[in-house]
């Protein structure tokens, strides 16, 4: 393999730039097939009135599906429609704008910068942001425990610079051992130093080539792949084709080893980049070919839905193995299938995953009342907190039912090429069944498990109860492809979150999560944090997973998990007062639009938040803040703004009066500060009286809605 001058680079990078601004091809566009128009139509349906493009189910237009469709029409030899207003769309969209995140995911930037290079941009504004960046970035160590970079990520850093011009020496010290130290003998890379074990992956190894074939040009004192690693490296490709014809990620890989065109695509790009050729091209192009869609559009497995991300792959792979003019020529896109019509007698049911399951269960139990929430998922509730729930919904005749739905913190699994990561246990389960213990605990430092030791000691204890895993998030696309693939094909993650107390969606930041639509059902995902529920309730208010059931069951949510009835929805200020919505069929996004009426929170008396909270406590009240040594307390709590956190934040109602079985009485006014920090841990207001003569009492709080001056009463009866 040659090595290129840094003259050399530079022009070529310019051309390269040049040339990828305009269709791919130059000569007379080929004569219109059905198979070509219906790739056109199909990716004119994505557009929406921002001039982004969206994946098919959203009203959101998104930068990978963008870069994705403008790759395509790239490759067909087209330019898309109103390219200066897509231009401006690219320039001004990316998916930290939602929220800015913990840490910069690099393979936006490229995925902006090689978009506006396609539209014929060469950004030379945006060099200036990207000039100072010329190392790795460590991954939080929270997430990763040795803190490895994400590979694919971070060098999406090196394409970017080399797209816009920036002289890669700088980057050349500090990139280059980094990919050479995780090369693995067979010639393959992947997200871990080769000296940590496991073998590589072919989406890593694609990057690697082209990112070191790119800084290996631009200093003059690296060196560039002998041939016997070459050899090796082809030879390492080429076992990672199936009998299928598509590839996979590895050769003999331990979990989720499925064909996918994601794979295939780095299989292909990287043979070619290396001289060379698929062991079975013909194989692979048919392989290809199956993946076309009735929509037009091809997906990332035979049999499986359309969506822009795999229809781009599916169009460069073909490119790769010089096969994309003839297959458009000559495919008629299979006939569509009919899906079959939802039951009858399913109605729309909601529930709340990791909701708070400590604080006040009588005010757990109030929010799920008022905002008609049917499954309250507790997050690392104690036992005797879901007791308490239990009791208090029965005692008050309330049809919301308690379960767990907890966050094993501690729990480590260990995946070998691809890192140590946590967040991977999240689960679900009825409140009352023996689920088996965590692998992990908070407070220490546990020994990872690998995944075939966590299917066998959590997962399956957990199916035993009658639980289910939740997938919370990851940002090791190679990783999350794995574990999620393996969940497909053997059983596993049982839901994807996506609306999230920290992140506004998951499907925003990892956008790749919407290769599983249709297959492994999305939800919402509470995650509750502070101490209180009636702290955290601008989020409890805000988002929730509704499913489809003749009942608001347990075994009914288990059913509707199993047939994909499942839909997130989100609708507060995050979402900009608009309602986004995540389902997994187009039959069940269609079945929850159309019900709205039944189950919409906003603008809707019969579920709107309360604005007052109060609790008459009793010394036995062990669960709730302020319980008295003797005698009843009554505790109220307005409504607040809250934080992410579960901090009250700003008043949203302000207290007028408490009143005893019609007589006023005076409360103290309590503020408890945080613990770091500005502004408030809890604020209510406490009357308490150790000599309440014996009987029935009812009491009353009156409270003032500062928006519009109106006032909400809550009345509780308690006996001494």
């Amino acid at each position: 393999m040659p090595t290129l001058t840094r003259r050399a680079l530079l022009k070529s990078a310019a051309a390269a730039s040049l040339v990828a601004a305009l269709p791919r091809r130059l000569a007379a566009q080929p004569a219109p097939s059905a198979g070509r128009a219906a790739v056109l139509a199909y990716l004119a349906r994505h557009l929406r009135a921002d001039h982004g493009y969206a994946f098919a189910d959203q009203e959101r237009s998104h930068l990978t599906p963008t870069f994705a469709v403008v790759g395509a029409y790239r490759l067909l030899g087209e330019t898309p429609p109103h390219r200066d207003a897509l231009r401006a769309y690219v320039r001004a969209h990316h998916p930290r704008d939602l929220k800015k995140l913990e840490q910069e995911r690099r393979i936006f930037d490229y995925q902006q910068v090689q978009s506006l290079a396609w539209l014929g941009d060469d950004a030379a504004d945006f060099r200036p942001r990207f000039a100072p960046q010329i190392a790795p970035l460590p991954y939080l160590k929270q997430y990763e425990r040795h803190g490895y970079p994400v590979f694919q990520s971070e060098l999406g850093l090196v394409k970017t610079h080399a797209l816009l011009g920036l002289p890669l020496a700088p980057l050349a010290s500090a990139f280059l051992p980094y990919i050479d130290a995780r090369r693995r003998t067979a010639g393959s890379y992947n997200n871990t130093p080769a000296a940590e074990g496991g073998d590589g992956h072919v989406m890593n190894t694609l990057w690697a080539l082209e990112a070191r074939r790119l800084l290996a040009g631009a200093d003059p004192t690296a060196t560039g792949a002998d041939p016997e690693k070459t050899a090796a490296t082809i030879a390492w490709l080429r076992a990672c084709q199936l009998p299928s014809g598509g590839f996979t990620y590895q050769p003999q890989p331990l979990l989720g080893g499925v064909d996918d065109v994601a794979y295939t695509r780095a299989a292909v790009r990287a043979l070619r980049l290396l001289g060379a050729a698929p062991a079975d091209p013909a194989a692979c192009v048919a392989w290809l070919r199956s993946l076309a869609h009735a929509e037009g559009g091809f997906g990332d497995r035979p049999g499986w839905g359309a969506n822009p991300t795999a229809t781009h792959c599916a169009f460069d792979a073909l490119d790769a193995l010089g096969a994309l003019d003839e297959t458009l020529a000559t495919l008629r896109p299979p006939a569509s299938r009919t899906r079959p019509a939802l039951p009858a007698g399913l109605r729309v049911w909601s529930i709340q995953i990791q909701a708070h399951g400590t604080g006040s269960p009588g005010e757990a139990l109030a929010l799920a009342a008022a905002l008609r929430i049917d499954l309250w998922g507790a997050k690392n509730a104690a036992p005797a907190w879901l007791t308490r729930a239990r009791a208090l919904a029965a005692a008050r005749g309330a049809s919301v039912q308690f379960f767990r739905a907890d966050e094993e913190y501690g729990t480590w699994l260990d995946f070998p090429g691809l890192g140590t990561y946590s967040h991977m246990s999240d689960l679900m389960a009825p409140a009352d069944t023996n689920i088996g213990p965590p692998l992990g605990t908070r407070d220490e430092i546990s020994p990872p498990v690998s995944w075939p030791e966590f299917r066998a000691r959590r997962l399956a204890p957990l199916a035993t109860g009658g639980g289910r895993l939740v997938w919370q998030f990851g940002e090791n696309e190679e990783l999350v492809r794995a574990v999620l693939d393996d969940s497909v094909e053997r059983g596993g993650y049982a839901a994807i979150s996506t609306f999230h107390f920290g992140n506004p969606d998951f499907l925003n930041t990892e956008p790749f999560l919407q290769r599983w639509r249709g297959k492994i059902p999305f939800i919402g995902l509470q995650d509750a944090h502070g101490a209180e529920p009636w702290w955290f309730a601008d989020m409890t208010e805000g988002y929730r997973t509704l499913f489809l059931a003749p009942e608001p069951t347990w075994e009914g949510w288990l059913e509707a998990l199993r047939t994909h009835r499942v839909a997130a929805v989100r609708h507060d200020a995050v979402s900009r007062g608009e309602t986004w919505i995540h389902a997994g069929t187009d039959e069940v996004l269609a079945a929850v639009r159309a019900s709205e009426a039944t189950w919409r929170w906003w603008d809707n008396p019969a579920a709107r938040r309360p604005l007052v909270s109060l609790v008459a406590l009793t010394p036995a009240d062990t669960l709730e803040t302020a319980r008295p040594e003797t005698g009843v307390a009554l505790r109220v709590r307005c409504a607040w703004r809250n934080t992410a956190q579960g901090m009250p934040q700003t008043p949203l109602a302000e207290f007028v009066a408490l009143s005893i079985d019609g007589a006023s009485v005076a409360p103290s006014l309590v503020e408890r500060p945080r613990p770091k920090g500005e502004g408030l841990a809890d604020h209510y207001h406490l009357f308490a009286r150790a000599d309440f003569a014996p009987g029935r009492h009812a009491a009353v709080a009156t409270v003032r809605d500062l928006a519009t001056g109106r006032t909400e009463t809550a009345r509780v009866e308690f006996t001494v």
